[in-house]
This record gives C-alpha cells, sequence and structure tokens, in this order.
C-alpha cells in the first residue's frame, strides 16, 4: 500500500481503539450499558456494544492488506473493505439509536435488539473519514479518476459531507410532507396540499383575489435575479473598464448591503418611505402627493432585495470581467472591429457563466430570503414567509411547511436547468497561458453612459439608507424623538477598565460568539466550494450532475426551513449536535457553499483546461497543480466566496434562530429579540457596530488574498494606443 493510505488506515484505529467512541460529556448516561469515555474496540469485546464488531472487523481486514504490494486485488479489497466498513458503521447508528427507536430489526441482526446509544462523538469520526478514504484509495489502485489519490478521496469527502449535512436533514423534512400528524404515510393529504388554491390561485388575474403564493415567489424572483444581475454587471463594467472618479467609494457602497442584517434594510426603507416617512412625508408637503402604503407590497419587497442581493451579482460578474483576456478583443479591434462590435460580438458572449451564475445566485437568494418580505410584504405573500409562519405560527403545520419547501426545491431545480440550457456546451475560455498586452478594451460610450445612469441612482439611495441607519443608533427614537443620545451604545458595548478590561454590555458576548464562529466558517465554506467547483468543472464521473443539484438544496430550502431540518436530524442520535457550536458552524458552511461553488464554476469555465495538463505532464500531481495552477487564477472566486460566507455567517437570522442556545447566542438573534421587545434604538446601533466589523473584515480579506493579475504588462485602461490603426 501507499504510505497515504496506511496514514489512512492508522487514523481509523486511531478512532476505533484509542479514542472515545461516543460524546464524552452533555450526556446523562445512566442506564446505558457502558462508561462515559469508551472506546469501540472496548466496548465491543466487552459486548456492552456487540454491533461495532463489523466495523473493527473491516479494519482488521484491511490492515492484512498493509504487508501486500499494490495490486489489482488489493484495490479490490480495498474497495470491499472500505465499503462493508461504512455500510456497518452506518447501519449500527440508525438502527441503534434512542429506546424504542431505530430500525429494530437491523438492530437485532447487530446484536442490540433492545439497546440504545448516544451520539456519536471524535472516535466515530475518525473511523468513519479513515474508510471513506479506504474506500476512495481501493478506487484509484483500480485506475479511477487516473489513479489520483487526491481527486478520488476529495470526491468521496465532498460526497458524504453533502450526504451528511445537506441531502439527509433537507430529506427529514421533507419526509413531513408525505405523512400525516400520526407519522403515518398519506399520499392523498400531500396532494391536497401540493394543489391548494393558496399556493397555484390565481384570483388575481381576473379580479380582486390575489394568487397563490408560489406566482407571487416566481415573478418576485425572476424580477429580482434579473435586476440584480444588470446591476452587478453595470457596476462591475464601471469599476473594471473605464476611469469613472469615485470608482473606490462607489464599490464601497455597492458592497454594503450585503453586510446588513436584511431586515434593517427594510426597516430603513420604511422609514423612508412609508406612510409616515422622511420622503413621504416632503413628497406630500412639497409636491401635494398624498400619503400610501406602496412601500408595503412587491415594490417594497422587489426594492429591499435588489439592495440586498445586488453585491452578489457584483462579487461574481467582477470576477468575470477580471477573466476576459484582452487578448481576444485585441484580435478583434486588430481586424478593425470598433468598440461597440468588440463589446457585443466578443466581451458579451464571454460574459455568459457570469451571468447566468448571476441570475442564479440572486433568483434563489430570492425565493430563500424572508426577512424583507416579513417586514414589508403586506398582504403580498411569498412562500418563505408561508413556510415560516407554518413552522412557527400558532397553527404548526409542519407538513404543509415540508410542501411548500416542495415548490421551492422545483422553481430551483427549472431556475438550474435554464441556467444549463443557455450555456449549452459552448466554450468560454479565456486565461490560456498565452501572452497578451494585458490592456482591456474602451466600453463603448453607450454601455459607460446606461451603466452610470443605473449605479448612480443606486449608490445614492444605498447611501441615503445607511445614513438613516447610522443616525438612528444616535437618537433617542428614529422618526419620533431625534434628541441626540449615546445610550443604546453604552448599554449594548459599555467597557469597564476600572478593574482591568472587562467588557460590560449586553452585547458582547453574542458578538464574540457570532466572530468565531463566522471565522471558523467562512474558510470552510469556501474551500468545500471551491474543491467542489473543481470537482465539477474538472473532473467526469458518475453522478456529477447529481451532486451540482444537491449542493443547490440548502440554498433553495429557506433558512428556516434547514434550521428545523438540523433540529429534527441532529437533535438525537447518531449525530447528537443540537445546542452547541458545531451545529452552527455546520449550519453556515453548507448554507453559504453554493456561492462558492457558482462562483468557482464561473471562474473555471474562463481557464483552459491546457493549463492543469501542462503542469501534469510535467509530472505535478493533481493537488499540486491545484494548490499551484488553478488556485491563484480563482483568487476572484476566492475573495466572493471568503467574503459572502463571512458576511453571511454574522448576518443570516432564518437559518440560525432555531438553533442559537443560551451559550452560543448569535448577534442577529440578539438584535431580533430587541426588536420584538421594542428597543429599535439598541438594534440599530448593534446593526451599525456590525457593518463596521465585516467591513474590516472584507478589507482583511481582499488584502490577504490579493487580486489575480492577467497579460505581460500592469493592467491599465485602454488609451489611444491601443486602439486599432486606421
Amino acid at each position: 500500500m501507499r504510505p497515504s493510505t496506511r496514514l489512512a488506515l492508522l487514523f481509523g484505529w486511531l478512532g476505533y481503539a484509542l479514542v472515545p467512541w461516543y460524546l464524552p460529556e452533555g450526556w446523562d448516561l445512566a442506564g446505558y450499558p457502558f462508561g462515559r469515555a469508551g472506546t469501540a474496540l472496548a466496548l465491543a469485546t466487552s459486548g456492552a456494544a456487540p454491533w461495532l464488531w463489523p466495523i473493527g472487523i473491516a479494519l482488521l481486514a484491511t490492515t492484512l492488506l498493509a504487508v501486500r504490494a499494490e495490486t489489482s486485488f488489493s484495490g479490490r479489497a480495498l474497495v470491499t473493505a472500505g465499503l462493508c466498513g461504512l455500510v456497518a458503521f452506518f447501519a449500527q447508528g440508525f438502527a441503534v439509536t434512542l429506546p424504542d427507536q431505530g430500525i429494530p430489526w437491523l438492530a437485532a441482526l447487530l446484536g442490540g435488539a433492545g439497546a440504545a446509544q448516544p451520539g456519536m462523538g471524535f472516535g466515530a469520526l475518525l473511523t468513519l473519514f479513515a474508510l471513506l478514504l479506504l474506500l476512495c484509495h481501493g478506487l484509484a489502485y483500480r485506475g479511477f479518476c487516473r489513479g489520483d489519490l487526491f481527486t478520488t478521496s476529495t470526491i468521496g469527502v465532498v460526497v458524504l459531507l453533502i450526504g451528511l449535512f445537506i441531502f439527509l436533514p433537507v430529506a427529514t423534512i421533507l419526509r413531513s410532507a408525505l405523512v400525516d400528524a400520526d407519522g403515518n404515510w398519506a399520499l392523498g393529504e400531500f396532494a391536497g396540499r401540493l394543489f391548494s388554491s393558496t399556493i397555484w390561485g390565481l384570483g388575481c388575474v381576473g379580479g380582486s383575489i390575489a394568487c397563490g403564493v408560489a406566482w407571487n415567489t416566481l415573478i418576485l424572483g425572476v424580477l429580482t435575479g434579473l435586476i440584480t444581475t444588470l446591476l452587478g454587471l453595470a457596476c462591475a463594467l464601471l469599476v473594471l473598464r473605464t476611469a469613472m472618479p469615485g470608482k473606490r467609494l462607489m464599490r464601497a457602497m455597492t458592497v454594503l448591503p450585503i453586510i446588513t442584517p436584511p431586515f434593517v434594510i427594510g426597516l430603513a426603507l420604511i422609514l423612508l418611505f412609508g406612510r409616515s416617512g422622511v420622503v413621504t412625508g416632503l413628497m406630500s408637503e412639497w409636491f401635494g402627493i398624498p400619503r400610501s402604503r406602496w412601500i408595503y407590497g412587491l415594490p417594497g419587497v422587489l426594492l429591499a432585495q435588489v439592495l440586498a442581493f445586488a453585491p452578489i451579482a457584483f462579487l461574481v460578474l467582477m470576477g468575470v470581467v477580471q477573466g476576459i483576456a484582452p487578448s481576444l478583443e485585441e484580435a478583434a479591434q486588430t481586424l478593425g472591429a470598433r468598440h461597440w462590435p468588440t463589446f457585443r460580438s466578443v466581451t458579451w458572449p464571454l460574459l455568459r457563466p457570469g451571468l447566468a451564475n448571476a441570475f442564479l445566485l440572486g433568483f434563489v437568494e430570492s425565493l430563500a430570503d424572508f426577512g424583507n418580505p416579513l417586514v414589508l410584504g403586506g398582504n403580498f405573500e411569498v412562500l418563505s414567509t408561508k413556510i415560516f409562519f407554518a413552522v412557527v405560527g400558532a397553527a404548526h403545520n409542519q407538513g404543509m411547511a415540508a410542501v411548500l419547501a416542495i415548490v421551492l426545491l422545483v422553481f430551483t431545480l427549472g431556475a438550474f436547468w435554464l441556467q444549463q440550457s443557455w450555456l449549452g456546451g459552448k466554450s468560454y475560455t479565456t486565461v490560456s497561458g498565452k501572452g497578451d498586452a494585458g490592456i482591456p478594451a474602451k466600453l463603448p460610450t453607450s454601455v459607460t453612459v446606461l451603466s452610470a445612469a443605473v449605479i448612480i441612482p443606486w449608490v445614492v439611495l444605498t447611501a441615503v439608507i445607511y445614513a438613516v441607519i447610522l443616525i438612528g443608533g444616535f437618537v433617542k427614537t428614529m422618526g419620533r424623538d431625534h434628541t441626540p443620545t449615546l445610550e443604546h451604545y453604552r448599554t449594548g458595548f459599555a467597557v469597564d477598565f476600572s478593574h482591568g478590561l472587562f467588557f460590560e454590555g449586553a452585547a458582547w458576548p453574542s458578538l464574540f460568539t457570532t466572530l468565531k464562529v463566522a471565522a471558523i466558517s467562512a474558510p470552510l465554506t469556501a474551500l468545500i466550494g471551491l474543491l467542489t467547483a473543481y470537482l465539477l468543472t474538472r473532473q467526469r464521473f458518475v453522478g456529477r450532475q447529481l451532486l451540482e443539484f444537491t449542493t443547490m438544496l440548502s440554498f433553495a430550502i429557506p433558512g428556516t426551513v434547514l434550521g428545523v431540518a438540523y433540529i429534527l436530524a441532529f437533535n438525537v442520535p447518531p449525530v447528537e449536535i443540537t445546542g452547541t457550536g458545531l451545529i452552527l458552524v455546520l449550519a453556515f458552511v453548507f448554507r453559504n457553499m453554493p456561492v462558492g461553488i457558482r462562483s468557482g464554476i464561473a471562474g473555471l469555465a474562463q481557464i483552459d483546461k491546457s493549463l492543469d495538463e501542462a503542469s501534469t505532464t510535467l509530472r505535478a500531481r493533481s493537488f499540486t497543480t491545484l494548490r499551484c495552477v488553478v488556485l491563484p487564477l480563482l483568487k476572484p472566486a476566492l475573495v466572493a466566496a471568503l467574503i459572502y460566507s463571512f458576511v453571511r455567517s454574522i448576518t443570516s437570522v432564518s437559518a440560525v434562530i432555531f438553533l442559537v442556545s443560551a451559550e452560543y447566542n448569535l448577534s442577529t438573534a440578539y438584535i431580533v429579540g430587541r426588536v420584538e421587545a421594542g428597543e429599535f434604538g439598541l438594534a440599530i446601533a448593534y446593526s451599525s457596530v456590525l457593518i463596521v466589523v465585516m467591513g474590516a473584515g472584507i478589507a482583511l480579506i481582499q488584502f490577504g488574498v490579493g487580486e489575480r493579475k492577467l497579460g505581460s504588462r500592469p493592467v491599465a485602461l485602454a488609451t489611444s494606443a491601443a486602439e486599432p490603426a486606421r
């Protein structure tokens, strides 16, 4: 065996024989037949947990292979031993759980009839990954993925993580759609819920009755996706392809909404455009325009979502615009093409992967968002708010929430299929390793003017909204009593220096916890997301398209439903992590991972595979190629994934509102509590602090990762010297 395979086997034995198999603390183990820190080997040999014997037998069989040379037989044997070990691992985990639960017939077969076990711990985790690596190494020995251990192991780890932390929770909550209140299968009840007029009704077409929530959601999602994509493209073109003054300020203003809790933008819009808002009052006094409630409904929700999600499109498209090598535009100009034909026939087609991914992200984000519709929706209901009230409302209809989640999945699948159809099988490669002048083509005047006309009002509105947010923390009551005060900041963030440094403000614990969780989850999100994108674009394996769609499941399901799904899936053995900080990290990682995947796919679509092949020709392993060749060219995608995951780990509400605990309380949960208590000043002050913290974090990420450099000269704006000779 290769040394890496023997190392994986060593980790397997460490987890099975030396590290405690079950959770070492947090469980009342009275009544269980084993000690608090028992290893799997000790529990199996003592007869306390005979269901752990098959896992040890699989490790023992693999150990006997360690002395053999690498042959096709050893590959088949490794696959068999690893697969049997994984089957035994999951079989005993789901068969022997709590008393009177699990799978009775399978528990009896494994010698655990009537027995119970607590949640698995670090020993089980080590053994699980060791068995998985042994299986993947066996496949590599048999020639899968050209015998590359890193590639096969990465595919196996990604599939396992997605299966455990995306598919299992989503399947758990969706199963509720097919059963009744007693847990029995009820397909008739499912059909009645699915085709309800409240979902698919078209009463608004012929009368005053509102349409179903599915149509409302679809219209809102399409409009949000289109507008955010166009805004993101316009901003990326102005920032990267023009000498427009104030670009740094404009870039900062366009990113501000992404570092703000979503309901804060909705609150600011109400303070500006509500019936008693500042702008509404001025329009009534100056022009006699009657006060109205137009902000509540589709216009208000659309405006809030565009402000909140356009920065996502900007981050994705900025990397795509940067990735267009100037050589192709130079070739068009050499052939006599002017600026507009070059943009229309060369630049625009190369933007298609970024446009498709930006629209998909905006569309899915709109479908999953419930904060803005909750604040500004009024009588305009969407699926996310309907699910929210089905889960936490007085009716508590978990089955209806699951049915609505299925409808959202159908919409996401349709958007995913349309995206693939629009892109087709065309090539969008622009980064080929060949030299070029490094000077991008000048934008057509019409495109520059149109982009500026779209972006400037957006930047101005963003600045006004954040002025309202900033002022709200320094006055007693925004909208009623504007007396200046620092009381809100003292309440939340007071510091006592009389007896050393003591953070006595009420908001400090939640802020420190939030930063720790975000600092852990952001790198993991970017790492798993970009690795998955690399596998999906650079490798061919069975189930690749299914894996790509599965990664979008957690993004399509509203955060509230995902939080409930995590509680249902991980509140009982074999994985019992509810109430811990780990479940918060996992929720953030797999909720935000699709952004890293879509950014990575868009970036990899521009990098010629010949660069990978050249590295392989020089006998570099796939890990070396990924680290030294591909990753430096994916810096824009890496920045986008890190920034988005870091920010969403701080600002997310819906995905974690049910997962926080007294020990692990997060900033957004604290702010929601202040809003519910009517302490709007403290909520706005806390939001302002979060904006400053996230701004510093974004600057640190951009400085640490750096920028990708393309071309043989420093990138400069096109000048007359770059124009084709006449």
